[in-house]
Formats: C-alpha cells, sequence, structure tokens
C-alpha cells in the first residue's frame, strides 16, 4: 500500500510545493519523480511473483475509488515513471533559465500523477477521472509558451481532437458499467456479444483520438510547440501512449471485429504517418509523425489478438522515442530551430548527443539487438499467424521500411553540413539522454522475463519474421539516406506534408465546426447574460419601485394619523382654552371691574359721608377695643 501511495502521491505533493513554495522548482520536481519512481519500483518487484498491490477508497455508494497494481498495471507504472524522472532530469538543464520554470515543473508533476492515475486505476470512473486530468494538463502544456504565435491554436486543437475522440471512452464505459453492474474494470472485461463489439468500437474510437490515429492524426504534429521535455514526455509515456494502454487493458474483450477494426486502423495509420513522417521539414514534427505511426504498428498487435507484442513496442518505444525528442531538444537548444535546414550539421558540434540519437534511431528502426527489434518481429509475427495477415503484415511491414527510411533522413540531416555553433555544456540534459538511450539499447534483454511474469506468450516465429523485419529496417535506413523525400514520395509529398487532410481533413470536419458551435453557443450565452441582466434589473427596478410606493402609502398614512392626532389635540387646547382659561381670565376681569364699582363708590367725593364713615369706623374700633376683656 506504501508504494502505492508513494507512486502516486510523490509527484502530486511536489507538484503543489512547487506551485505554493516557487522556490527551487527544480530540485522539488526532481525530488518529487525520484520519489515516484522508487514507488514504482516497488510496485514493480511486489508483482513480479504475479502478486497484486490494490486499495479501495470511499467515493460515491457502490462506485469507491479502485487502485490496482497488478503485473500489467504495475509494468505501466514503472515505464511512466521512469521516463518521468529522466525527462525532468534533462528538463532541469533545458529550463534553467526560462523565467517561467515553476509553472513548467508544476504542470509536468501533474501530467506525471494523472498518468500514474490512469494506469492503477482499478474501475471506470477512476480512470476517466485521470483521462480528464491528462487531457487538461497536456493542453497547458502544449500551450506553455502561450505567449508565442500559433501555440494557444495548437493547444486549443489538440484538446479538441483528444476531446471529441473522449466522447468514445464515456460511452463505451457507461454502457460496460450498465452491462456488468459495477464500475470494476476487470469484471467488465467479461462483457461479451454486441455490447463487447460495441464498447470495443468505442474505446477504439478514443484511443485514436489520444494516439493520432487515422483520419486524427494531424492534431500530434501541430503540438509541437511546446518545450521539448514536453514533447519527450506526452509522446513517449504518457497522452499519446494513453490510447494504446487503453486498448491493452481492454484487450480481453475485444471481439473478432473489433479486432479487426483496431488492426486496420493502426496498420493504416503506420503507413500513412509514416509518409507524414518522412516528408517533414521539421525534426520535431518528423518525430512526431513517427509517434503516430509506432502506436499503429500497436494497435496491429492489438488487432492481430496478441496484446503483449503491442506493450513490449509500448515500453522499447517509450525510452526510444523520449531518447530522439532530447537529442532533439539539444540541437535545437544550439540552432533555437527546428527546421531541418536550420539543423544541417548539429550533430557534428555535439558528437556524443548525435551518437546517442543515432544509437535510439537505430534500435527504433529495429536493428539487433537492440529494444525495437525485438517488439518488432513481435508484431510482425503476431501480424502473420493473424487471421487478417493479408491485411495487417502488409502494412506493418510497409510501415517499418518507412521507419527506417525517416530516421535515416534525419540522420544524414543532422550529420551533413558544417558543424557550426553550440551553446555549451549541457551536462544534465545530457545525463538524462544517455540514460534513456541506455534503456533504449538494452530493454529487449528484458523481455522475456516481462513475458513470464505477466504469463503471456509471443507467438514463435520461424527465420522468416526475423529475416523480413531486418530486411525492413535496413532497406529503409538505406532508402532514407540515399533518396531525397521527394524522389521517394513523388506525387504523394505534397498530400504527406499537408498531412493528407483530404477535404480539409478533421481540421475541417471537426476543428472548424466545433469552433463555429463553440463561438454560437458563446453569443447564445452572451444573450442569455444580457437578457437575465435586463431581467434582473428591470425586474430589481420594479420591485424597488413598488417598495418605495409602499412605503410612501405607508408614510403618507402615518403623517395623516399623526395629522389628525395633532388636530385632536389643537381641539381640545381650543376648547380648554376657551372653558378654563379664558373663562378665568373673563371672571376675573368682571368681578375686578365691579369691585371697581364698587370701590368707587367709596371715593364718592362728598365730605359729609367721608366723615360719617370715618367716625363709624373709630366707633366700631373703640368698641372692639373696649369689648377686649370679655373676650381675651
Amino acid at each position: 500500500m506504501i508504494w502505492l501511495a508513494l507512486t502516486l502521491l510523490a509527484p502530486l505533493i511536489a507538484a503543489l510545493a512547487v506551485f505554493a513554495l516557487r522556490r527551487a522548482p527544480g530540485a522539488v520536481a526532481l525530488a518529487g519523480a525520484w520519489l515516484g519512481l522508487a514507488g514504482a519500483l516497488g510496485l514493480f518487484a511486489g508483482a513480479t511473483g504475479g502478486g497484486e498491490i490494490s486499495a479501495t477508497l470511499p467515493f460515491l455508494p457502490e462506485l469507491p475509488i479502485r487502485l490496482l497494481a497488478s503485473p500489467l498495471t504495475a509494468t505501466l507504472a514503472l515505464m511512466v515513471a521512469t521516463v518521468a524522472a529522466l525527462v525532468l532530469t534533462y528538463a532541469l538543464g533545458y529550463m534553467a533559465h526560462d523565467p517561467e520554470k515553476t509553472r513548467f515543473f508544476g504542470t509536468m508533476l501533474l501530467f506525471i500523477a494523472a498518468m500514474e492515475l490512469l494506469v492503477l486505476s482499478g474501475d471506470w470512473i477512476t480512470l476517466l477521472a485521470a483521462w480528464e486530468m491528462i487531457g487538461f494538463a497536456s493542453y497547458l502544456l502544449i500551450g506553455f509558451w502561450h505567449g508565442r504565435a500559433g501555440v494557444p491554436t495548437a493547444a486549443m486543437r489538440a484538446f479538441l481532437y483528444t476531446r471529441s475522440a473522449d466522447l468514445g471512452l464515456y460511452i463505451a464505459a457507461f454502457l460496460l458499467i450498465g452491462v456488468a453492474g459495477t464500475s470494476e474494470i476487470s469484471a467488465t472485461l467479461g462483457t461479451t456479444g454486441a455490447p463487447a463489439l460495441v464498447a470495443g468500437l468505442l474505446l477504439l474510437f478514443a484511443a485514436m483520438g489520444k494516439s493520432a490515429q487515422v483520419p486524427m492524426q494531424d492534431w500530434l504534429m501541430r503540438a509541437m510547440a511546446g518545450p521539448t521535455p514536453v514533447s519527450a514526455l506526452l509522446h513517449s509515456a504518457t497522452l499519446v501512449a494513453a490510447g494504446a494502454i487503453l486498448l491493452i487493458r481492454a484487450a480481453p474483450m475485444l471481439p473478432v471485429g473489433a479486432l479487426l477494426a483496431v488492426g486496420f486502423v493502426g496498420g493504416l495509420t503506420a503507413v500513412v504517418a509514416g509518409l507524414m513522417a518522412l516528408a517533414a521539414r521539421d525534426l520535431k514534427r518528423l518525430l512526431a509523425a513517427s509517434t503516430a505511426s509506432q502506436y499503429g504498428l500497436m494497435l496491429v498487435a492489438l488487432g492481430a489478438g496478441v496484446p503483449m507484442a503491442a506493450l513490449l513496442h509500448l515500453i522499447a518505444h517509450a525510452a526510444i522515442k523520449s531518447s530522439l525528442f532530447l537529442g532533439a531538444g539539444v540541437f535545437q537548444h544550439d540552432r533555437d530551430s527546428t527546421d531541418l535546414d536550420a539543423l544541417a550539421g548539429a550533430g557534428r558540434a555535439r558528437v556524443g548527443i548525435f551518437a546517442g540519437f543515432a544509437l535510439a534511431a537505430l534500435a527504433l528502426a529495429g536493428l539487433p539487438p537492440m529494444a525495437a527489434y525485438t517488439s518488432k518481429d513481435a508484431i510482425l509475427a503476431a501480424a502473420l499467424d493473424s487471421p487478417f495477415a493479408p491485411w495487417l503484415l502488409p502494412l506493418a511491414l510497409l510501415g517499418s521500411v518507412l521507419t527506417g527510411a525517416y530516421l535515416a533522413r534525419a540522420l544524414r540531416v543532422l550529420w551533413s553540413g558544417e558543424s557550426g555553433r553550440r551553446q555549451g555544456a549541457v551536462p544534465l540534459m545530457a545525463l538524462g539522454m544517455g540514460i534513456l538511450v541506455a534503456l533504449a539499447a538494452t530493454l529487449g534483454f528484458g523481455f522475456k522475463p516481462l513475458e513470464a511474469m505477466l504469463g503471456a506468450e509471443l507467438p514463435k516465429p520461424s527465420w522468416v519474421i526475423p529475416a523480413m523485419g531486418l530486411a525492413a529496417g535496413i532497406g529503409g535506413l538505406a532508402l532514407g539516406w540515399l533518396l531525397p523525400p521527394a524522389r521517394l514520395l513523388g506525387p504523394l509529398l505534397a498530400p504527406a506534408r499537408n498531412g493528407f487532410a483530404v477535404a480539409g481533413g478533421m481540421d475541417m470536419l471537426l476543428a472548424r465546426p466545433a469552433l463555429a458551435l463553440a463561438r454560437a453557443c458563446d453569443r447564445l450565452d452572451q444573450w442569455i447574460i444580457r437578457a437575465v441582466a435586463f431581467g434582473a434589473v428591470a425586474g430589481g427596478a420594479r420591485a424597488l419601485a413598488s417598495r418605495v410606493q409602499n412605503a410612501e402609502t405607508r408614510l403618507l398614512a402615518a403623517v395623516r394619523a399623526i395629522g389628525r392626532f395633532n388636530l385632536k389635540i389643537g381641539q381640545a387646547t381650543r376648547r380648554t382654552d376657551r372653558d378654563t382659561i379664558d373663562g378665568a381670565i373673563f371672571g376675573l376681569v368682571d368681578r375686578t371691574i365691579a369691585l371697581g364699582a364698587r370701590a368707587r363708590r367709596l371715593q364718592s367725593g362728598l365730605i359729609h359721608r367721608e366723615m360719617a364713615m370715618t367716625f363709624a369706623g373709630i366707633a366700631l374700633v373703640v368698641a372692639v377695643l373696649l369689648a377686649a376683656p370679655f373676650y381675651l
């Protein structure tokens, strides 16, 4: 369980640390990648005896997250982790002076974690989630230098092509879940009959998008806008490999009809993409077309009913193609271009890098005893033993001849001409590439033990198959070295350089309609947003007006009530004034006037009256005084 957690979580936690710390991103990324490799080695060691390591984590009801490290998935996880660790080692030198290296390393680690989750997923729901994460991360990586002309368009087209094909995976997964009643992949592989045929064809459609198979082959060449380490990882062990991995895992379920379709699509792609590689004028585009062609050969093995042959070529190709891309990155580093004309003679300036590039090229051409020699022979033997041999074997042989031809052409260009300038020593880049080249040369010796571990047997080829494979490889190398593409391809040169885009190709059939639909949806969204916004404003205004009106009504009623209250107070005050204060004042005035009238009578002006009153007063006082002894 600890190895499973380490394989998945080491790159993921390192990615989060890169984005959070924003310091020493290369060192953190390298630590995460190598710890992930240690986890993958632990898983592989645990699976060598046929054992399995699994984990079930709670998620949705009846749909838990299942992780499974079986001998097959542990092998795939080790392949991803090995290539990722070495490519990131190379990237430490390649991206040393890029100001956006934090974003680069963080996104690369997310990409690696998503790919590990894909190969170790034990149920369809987890696999779909990982598939989405891979698509998103690859979009970010292809468009990494988004400020450069054409880069956003390349990322967008790659995203559109692969996303359109992803629809097949979704329908197939839910069809299998519905038929089997479980999302566990191993349980759904027992599906038979019409559901198996339909699901197999849908899975093939998904693989055609991810692995750039005919007719979706041209997006891969356009996606060369990202940094070289991205291309190396994307083409060798991750994004483009996902389609082949999906079909290898689903192989036990595929019925005869689906196998025929898989083999035919693969054979056709091996030839078409090989012609595109031979006609290419850019080294990275040549290698990209080569990737599609090699995955076509893997599909031939699958169509022939021998998934083990496809797996061996997948592993061999991962080491070889990443070596070739990393070598191309060094030459690009020197010449600031990947145009083949600009790279003429670049190999002379870096003989060691050129030797590694040449060794990887010869390995891919199928020369013994290197890795692809064994895997290509296994593919040819499978095609020969297949009931579809009349279709599959010629296509596989022609694809092998073309492999030698376009690789020889690249070698000739890199070695011809003046050596020119070089940008100084590239120790980390050389280290990462050197280890991958060593793997490309020696992996074939480990294929027999791997067959035993996986319990799968390859067809026993007679001397005819190795002879045919060797003749195809050497013959292709000779043709590519001696003859220019114009003579080899003749009238096919122009269509091959155009990606065999008949009637505009998938760009016209898929990308442009999808973009037109997206623009129409955008306009519809904008219209809805404006309508909703206007409606919301109008509704808000109406609601506000209603509330204001209600408030005014309530205020008016309150004012009127206050007025009525004040009026009653006034009326009461007036009555009080009239009946009390005014009455008292007026009464006092009347009494004062009456008292004055009476007092005025005392001041009549008649002396005799005044004298009589005086006398009466004095008599009264004397009488009171004389009577005092009687009442005191």
